[in-house]
């Protein structure tokens, strides 16, 4: 494996497009609460309005060679981006500032797990975040039936505090380490 770590601006995240419906695809196969509401679910319909709707975004793809195998996409958006018709993500009172930071999406391809690339990801979001002094409060969103993702933030410190939607969505929380 020759693996390169590259930064894309937000203008460029169409270059994550095939990888985002991958993992909306991964995501409806291991759900086993339903899995049906990620048939409309795909990069049109996630990460370009959460990309829109963000104060700052940052999104980390990596390759092996010309393959892109993988991608993070964190964010700092306002507190109340989480509230919405689709869901309450969060009590709004029990954030101390205006705004959160979320590691919004992750994915690797199969084949490519365990060799220690989403820990690096997960680091340099984590860095990543670690700049906006403003930002308490982190979040990571995990669908039900992914069971690995859930351990691996839980692992890095993060905390489930609560399920939304009927168990559709575990929230995890973490306060920002300075």
């Amino acid at each position: 494996m020759k693996l390169t770590y590259e930064i894309l601006p937000a203008d460029q995240a169409v270059q994550c497009r095939e990888l985002c419906n991958e993992l909306m695809i991964y995501q409806k196969s291991k759900a086993v609460i339903k899995p049906e509401l990620f048939n409309t679910m795909n990069f049109e319909t996630r990460m370009l309005p959460s990309i829109e709707s963000a104060l700052h975004n940052h999104l980390v793809a990596v390759k092996d060679g010309d393959e892109m195998i993988g991608y993070v996409y964190t964010n700092v958006s306002p507190k109340t981006a989480y509230s919405n018709d689709f869901a309450t993500f969060f009590d709004l009172n029990s954030v101390s500032g205006d705004q959160v930071g979320c590691l919004s999406q992750f994915y690797i391809k199969d084949g490519f797990r365990q060799y220690g690339i989403g820990s690096k990801l997960f680091e340099m979001s984590m860095e990543w975040l670690r700049q906006f002094n403003q930002v308490e409060d982190l979040f990571i969103y995990v669908s039900n039936g992914n069971k690995n993702a859930l351990e691996f933030y839980q692992r890095k410190g993060f905390v489930v505090t609560h399920d939304i939607l009927g168990g559709f969505i575990t929230v995890l929380r973490n306060r920002k380490c300075r």
